[in-house]
Parts: C-alpha cells; sequence; structure tokens
C-alpha cells in the first residue's frame, strides 16, 4: 500500500480506481449468452444439464423438510444472532414503507397508487463462500414490501447445503427454494421453466457469470443492480486510531483481489501510523493473500491539506462504504454527495453494516452512489399514477390540452378532448 499526495499521483490512482473491475471478458459474455439462451429454450431440461456439470447434482427444489432438516445443523449461537439481525433490518425497513396518496383540486383528483411487485427473485451466493445475511438483506425488503411470492435460489456445489443459509431461510418463513445458482438460475428466474415460475424482479449478488446474466435478462425483468468489488473509503483527521482504520481497510480487502481499501487523511503522522498497523495486522489474517493483493493494487493512503479536499476526492469516487473518523464527523455530512453507506464516528465500522445495524447491506459500487442508491423496501414497489376527473374538472383543463396536442401535430390527442368538451350532458 502506499502514501500518495503528489496531485498527479492522486488523479492517475483514482483514474486506476474507476476502472478498477470494469468491462467482462468476451469468453465470459459468450458462455453466459449460451447458458440463458439454453435455459430460455429448454427450461428445466437445460437447468438440470448446467446444474449437473458445475454443482455435480440434479436437484432444482429444496423442500420446507429438507431446509428444516439443514438448518438444525447451524450452531443455535449464530441462529439467534441471525434473529437478532433480522429484527433489526426489518424494523429499519419498515420506516421506508411507502402509502398511496392523493389530492383533490375542482373536481379533479390526482395521485399515486403504491402497489408491491407481485413475484421476486432472490439469487443467494452459495459454496466457497455462503451468506446467511444475503437472505436477510434481499428477503426482509421484499417481505416488509408485502410481495406475494418470494423465489430463492441458492447453488448447492457437489449437493452440500449450507446450515446457516438454511437456518436464515427458515428464520424468515420463505419456502420456495431452489438449489441452483450460475447464469442458469438467473434465467430460469426470468423466464421461468416447468418447475420455477418467471419473476419479475431478481436481486441478490453473485459471481462475474451471475452478474453478466442478470444485465442480460434486464428488460424482461427487473433487477436490482449490477454489483461490482467492494470499496471502502475513511477519511480521518489526526484525532482518529491507527489500529481501527487498518483494521477496517483490511475488512474490505480481505473480500477480493479487485476490492478498494483507500484512507485520505489530512495528518502526516496517522498515515504513516496505518501503514504500520495494516502491516502488523496484516501479517495475522487468515485472508491475508488476497488482502496483500487488493491493498497492493486498489488500496492507497492519501494525504491531502484539508478535510474539505478529502470530502471532494470521496465524491469524485462516490464509496460504496464511506467512514468518517474525524474530531466532528457530522459537520463533514452536508458536505458528501455520493456513498452508499455512511458511518460516523470510531465507533461505527462498516462490518456492523454487512450483518445487524439495521441499513441494507447491498449497496451501490463502482461510482454508481453518485445515482444510485441501497437495496431498500421501494425496490419491491411500483408506483402508477392515479387520474380521475369530473366534467367541471375536464373543462378546466380541455382548452389548453387540445392547443397543446395541435402544437405537436397530434390531432386524435385534441379530438379525444374536443368530442368530450362538445357533447352533451
Amino acid at each position: 500500500m502506499k502514501i500518495l499526495s503528489k496531485k498527479s499521483d492522486i488523479q492517475s490512482f483514482l483514474g486506476t480506481l474507476r476502472k478498477r473491475g470494469a468491462g467482462v471478458s468476451p469468453e465470459v459474455i459468450k458462455n453466459t449468452e449460451k447458458i440463458v439462451s439454453a435455459v430460455k429454450r429448454r427450461g428445466d431440461k437445460a437447468l438440470k444439464e448446467f446444474t449437473k456439470k458445475f454443482d455435480g447434482h440434479t436437484r432444482i427444489r429444496l423442500t420446507p423438510s429438507v431446509i428444516r432438516k439443514h438448518a438444525a445443523k447451524a450452531d443455535r449461537g449464530v441462529v439467534r444472532s441471525l434473529g437478532l439481525a433480522a429484527r433489526r433490518i426489518r424494523r429499519f425497513h419498515e420506516k421506508q414503507r411507502e402509502k398511496s396518496w392523493s389530492y383533490a383540486e375542482g373536481g379533479i383528483r390526482l395521485g399515486q397508487i403504491i402497489t408491491p411487485l407481485r413475484r421476486v427473485g432472490v439469487y443467494v451466493p452459495g459454496g466457497a463462500a455462503s451468506y446467511p445475511s444475503t437472505v436477510l438483506m434481499n428477503v426482509i425488503p421484499a417481505q416488509v414490501a408485502g410481495v406475494d411470492e418470494i423465489a430463492l435460489t441458492v447453488p448447492t456445489p457437489g449437493g452440500v447445503i449450507n446450515p446457516y443459509v438454511m437456518a436464515a431461510i427458515e428464520l424468515l418463513g420463505v419456502e420456495e427454494v431452489y438449489s441452483v445458482g450460475g447464469a442458469q438460475a438467473v434465467a430460469a428466474l426470468a423466464y421461468g421453466t416447468k418447475t420455477i415460475p418467471a419473476v419479475d424482479k431478481i436481486v441478490g449478488p453473485g459471481n462475474i457469470y451471475v452478474a453478466q446474466a442478470k444485465r442480460m435478462v434486464f428488460g424482461q425483468v427487473d433487477i436490482d443492480m449490477i454489483a461490482g468489488p467492494s470499496e471502502i473509503l475513511i477519511i480521518a483527521d489526526a484525532s482518529a486510531r491507527a489500529e481501527f482504520i487498518a483494521a477496517d481497510l483490511l475488512s474490505q480487502a480481505e473480500h477480493d483481489p479487485l476490492a478498494s481499501s483507500v484512507l485520505v487523511t489530512n495528518s502526516k503522522a496517522l498515515a504513516a501510523k496505518v501503514l504500520m498497523e495494516l502491516d502488523r495486522q496484516l501479517a495475522a489474517l487468515d485472508r491475508k493473500g488476497i488482502a496483500s493483493k487488493s491493498l497492493g493494487r486498489y488500496g492507497a493512503v492519501i494525504v491531502v491539506e484539508s478535510l474539505k479536499a478529502a470530502v471532494e476526492i470521496s465524491n469524485s469516487i462516490a464509496p460504496e462504504h464511506l467512514e468518517i473518523m474525524t474530531r466532528s464527523p457530522r459537520k463533514l455530512l452536508p458536505m458528501i454527495r455520493g456513498a452508499g453507506a455512511v458511518f460516523l464516528g470510531p465507533w461505527s465500522p462498516e462490518p456492523i453494516g454487512d450483518y445487524a445495524a439495521g441499513p441494507n447491506h447491498t449497496l451501490p459500487t463502482g461510482g454508481t452512489a453518485r445515482w444510485a442508491s441501497p437495496l431498500g423496501v421501494y425496490d419491491f414497489l411500483t408506483r402508477s399514477s392515479l387520474l380521475e376527473f369530473s366534467h367541471k374538472g375536464f373543462i378546466k383543463l380541455a382548452g389548453p390540452v387540445e392547443k397543446i396536442a395541435r402544437v405537436e401535430g397530434l390531432g386524435a390527442h385534441a379530438r379525444s378532448v374536443e368530442v368530450r368538451r362538445k357533447a352533451k350532458l
């Protein structure tokens, strides 16, 4: 990991970050297209073939009894922790509920109708890394929104079923669960098969094939986002504790060699201390090989003259996770223009947000926090405009509407209004 202070070096590093994870190889695109196309055309038959090839079995559905059997193998202490997290996540997301509304103005009623999606697919990664927290973060907002049907897919390589994922599924009462994964699962959810009915929206993270498949089926169904490599940016001043900062940078670096971990500070002394702490903590890390690659390519300590300059760098990156460890972190908050989640103060580390704080950990990455938002209840709702006119209200707008329609050359539009305006009551 390097210390950067020259403007040219900083700009060069930021340019490298923006290119991180960009683009998909032609081979991945080609292979994903083959899988998606095959499932679209041949349904369950293709789904079983790919599941056999990649995961070593042909089972598609996990029954509630199988879920319960494997959930019972989970450590009870972990299950209680998942229950605590689920309650906090649900409480937070209940604040995001939306209601239909309308207002009246002299014979006219206008409004918005809020409707939950009918059917949603949740993709949960499986295999080498299994994430019960993903179940909680993706299913609970859909439940709070009032989604009628939730279909969950989770790959089980070698037929091995993760007890903690099953415990999270049982905890939330999800009964429609399929042991399929990869691009084939995304295709099945999007286009439907005999066993897996099509959904209206697909949410949840996955590998590069899952991400590419989601990109391909978008339009047939909605998707949450195309998730990129994880990232954290920490703004800190001399008051911050180096060991906290180093630990938080490593918490992202251990995810993936493409993960990005950046400290921006106005303290040269803190920068030096953090580098020392990183070396010390990295040596004891189980995933130090991954973390070392990540820090070497996409990690940096950037030294700037002021906290205002630090905020400008943060805004240019729009990080997935932004931690502010300064004497007065709230003072910087109004200046922040893009971040997936903002963690204020030394006692708000990013991993708390990953699991049990309450806000969703499915966050925009790769600079998309400039315009995108965390996954939430609002992602599982549709909004329809409501228009209701009495004759009196209609007459108020008939003339102006006819004029605008004729200016735009749309005579039938104008006529639709005109025949009503001239009609006898």
